[in-house]
């Protein structure tokens, strides 16, 4: 189903404030630069109660981090993290148009953000645990629980994919759907089955990928060669370094390991820092049955 959404630009920039909603909900979002938040913080959709988002870059790794809070009054609480956090370049609030979210509302969406956002392991969070989940009477869960769905959409929308995995697996779907019952997810992710698997073995290394709507997800577990050869490019070699620097590629047993799933533009690049060395991912990703990358989307659609 397609939704109506409507974004508001005070600034007549969209690197200033964005002011977001979708037809038809109570809900709406803020988006601010760090630079802006001094008149951000007059607005009267964050005098009250909501969840915020912090969204910065690691200067050492370069991984993309971001730290999830709540607030009766969104305002105070994001002055606070001027001096109290440095890294963060950008936030996103959540409020209601309504002024019905209570404080126990808004520590309910604060602890769904967290395991959602450590579910999807996109970014880096900067929280040190995950906050307890209040209880809440059926109908206030439900309804938060569409509050989420909906702030999903929004995030997205302005920039910030914190929510969707790179891949989804089939026994995540339905443990997801036992545990919130008929709350059913619609990953915007790709969902992972044996069939749509490709396949990188070469020089005693075995990968595993998958392609989605972003590009070619490496699955955690993975392998991926020790060192670079002389004819990776200085681009790959930088990125191979950052992904060890960041933890998602670990030394073991002579090899590096995918510890976490990670998403690279190209095929080829995909393969070029799992092998150390420039290789033509569309000819050497494989499909069980052999069927390579560049056959399976011979159709015309160029994704490369």
């Amino acid at each position: 189903m397609g939704k109506s959404i409507r974004i508001y630009l005070p600034n007549d920039t969209v690197a200033g404030i964005r002011h977001a909603e979708i037809a038809n909900w109570t809900g709406q979002a803020l988006a601010c630069p760090r630079s802006l938040f001094s008149e951000l913080r007059e607005w009267p959709e964050v005098q009250r109660p909501g969840v915020y988002i912090l969204f910065g870059v690691n200067d050492e790794t370069g991984a993309e981090i971001a730290y999830i809070g709540e607030a009766e009054v969104l305002a105070d609480r994001l002055h606070s993290h001027l001096s109290g956090k440095e890294f963060w370049s950008e936030l996103v609030s959540f409020s209601s148009k309504d002024e019905n979210l209570t404080k126990a509302h808004v520590r309910y969406l604060e602890a769904r953000l967290v395991v959602m956002a450590g579910e999807a392991n996109r970014y880096q969070l900067e929280n040190n645990q995950t906050p307890a989940l209040p209880a809440l009477p059926r109908a206030d869960r439900d309804a938060m629980e569409e509050f989420l769905a909906f702030a999903k959409t929004l995030l997205g929308v302005l920039g910030h994919r914190l929510l969707d995995p790179l891949v989804v697996r089939r026994n995540v779907i339905d443990s997801q759907n036992t545990a919130l019952d008929k709350h059913t997810p619609t990953p915007a992710a790709k969902v992972l089955e044996p069939s749509s698997v490709f396949h990188l073995r070469v020089s005693g290394l075995h990968a595993k990928a998958v392609w989605t709507e972003e590009g070619m997800v490496v699955l955690e577990g993975s392998d991926a060669a020790l060192k670079p050869a002389s004819s990776l490019t200085g681009g790959a070699v930088a990125l191979r370094q950052m992904m060890i620097a960041s933890g998602v590629l670990e030394s073991l047993n002579e090899k590096l390991i995918f510890r976490r799933d990670h998403m690279f533009k190209t095929p080829s690049q995909a393969a070029g820092i799992v092998t150390g060395y420039s290789i033509n991912g569309r000819d050497n990703w494989k499909l069980d049955d052999g069927t390579t990358f560049k056959q399976y989307f011979e159709s015309g659609l160029d994704l490369i």
